[in-house]
């Protein structure tokens, strides 16, 4: 699906995890769903709307699929793609204090990404997605400075000045328009692009360099003045502007706070199909398929959307004890399935449903920000993560 914007990298140094196999649930015999992930050892089934819900949530078994997942993607895919590779990056970081720092072989895999843009001829970066991936590659190695180490590595600077030079003319960072949350328009892109920036520890603080300094400013004015194409950008634009100071005025911020919450389903999630009509996703191509959904008219809450929306209030500001984020906690905490991911229906197909992925890094980080995860798990976190 998206190979073709696959950055090939070699493989080096695979840690080894084996991911137990559970049934595919829905499945029937004549049609069999595929295995959402899986390569050599590693098995995760189909992801599934009627896969059963936990009793009880399950620290060990959300963190499993997060990294089991994401590394089945580097041993078969070796590349940076935006629903897997690239929500581990930007997520997985954040996510120290709860389960321990990633394993430094996934930084490896990284760097390597962006070595191999930079190995390309210019003109070659600046094609399709080419320019988001460098924003995601830069982006998490930020993340990984601003969580794990504390400190600018020289890796993130290269990286987030190779970003800087496939900026468009008018401030923002090319990407598909096909295949949405992701993959689907510039506007998504430079939410990501302004994030790195502002994330990497003392980059823009320190930052002298006239051209890179105008850089920053034409992508600050773009965010400004471009009307985001729906909701789900506004909630993108809501959470850049937590990470970089000046983005909005108040009032705009008020706003964005209030219009998430007009989004609240009555169950206390959120169902990110109710943040875009389906033609304004991407150029439009999935209409069709939404539309012919058969929860159209009344979409359910999803992991994607509720740990989403959970975070960015939580990062603007609004406490944990908010009766919107207490109810969406609970949507999270009553709703995670036996594989430990959280379901949410992919918006492009209903093959693998990668969207399940970026749909159980935002809730754990939601919760972990939200001081949600149970106390009796929190001990045992650092144990169910591989090591290298």
């Amino acid at each position: 699906m998206v190979d073709r914007y696959c950055l090939t990298i070699a493989a080096i140094g695979l840690v080894t995890v084996i991911a137990g196999s559970s049934p595919a649930w829905g499945q029937d015999s004549e049609k069999k769903t595929p295995n959402q992930y899986e390569f050599e050892e590693i098995v995760i089934s189909a992801a599934t709307a009627d896969e059963p819900t936990l009793a009880r949530f399950s620290l060990k078994l959300a963190a499993d699929y997060v990294e089991q997942a994401n590394l089945a993607w580097w041993k078969k895919r070796k590349c940076v793609a935006c629903h897997t590779s690239g929500a581990y990056v930007l997520i997985r970081p954040a996510l120290t204090e709860l389960l321990g720092p990633p394993p430094t072989d996934m930084r490896r895999r990284y760097v390597d990404a962006w070595k191999k843009v930079d190995a390309t001829e210019h003109e070659e970066r600046l094609r399709g997605i080419t320019p988001t991936q460098m924003a995601v590659i830069a982006g998490g190695l930020a993340e990984w400075d601003a969580h794990v180490t504390g400190t600018l590595s020289p890796e993130t600077d290269a990286a987030l000045r190779l970003m800087c030079e496939l900026q468009g003319a008018n401030g923002s960072w090319g990407n598909a328009d096909c295949w949405p949350p992701f993959e689907s328009s510039a506007y998504h892109g430079t939410t990501v692009a302004a994030m790195a920036l502002a994330t990497a520890p003392t980059w823009l603080a320190e930052l002298g360099d006239r051209n890179l300094l105008a850089s920053v400013e034409k992508m600050t004015t773009y965010l400004r003045t471009t009307p985001p194409p729906h909701d789900y950008a506004r909630v993108l634009l809501l959470w850049t502007s937590t990470r970089l100071p000046g983005l909005l005025e108040t009032a705009q911020k008020e706003a964005l706070i209030a219009m998430i919450g007009e989004h609240q389903r009555k169950d206390g999630g959120w169902s990110i199909r109710t943040f875009a009509e389906p033609q304004a996703w991407g150029n439009g191509e999935r209409a069709k398929k939404l539309r012919a959904e058969p929860e159209f008219e009344n979409p359910p809450s999803d992991g994607h959307q509720t740990g989403l929306a959970i975070l960015v209030l939580r990062d603007v500001g609004i406490p944990a004890d908010d009766e919107r984020i207490l109810r969406g906690v609970q949507w999270l905490l009553k709703n995670q399935r036996r594989s430990g991911r959280w379901w949410t229906r992919s918006l492009n197909t209903d093959r693998y449903h990668f969207i399940t992925y970026s749909g159980t890094c935002y809730p754990l980080l939601a919760l972990a920000k939200c001081g949600a995860v149970p106390e009796d798990q929190l001990n045992q976190s650092a144990d169910t993560l591989s090591r290298d």
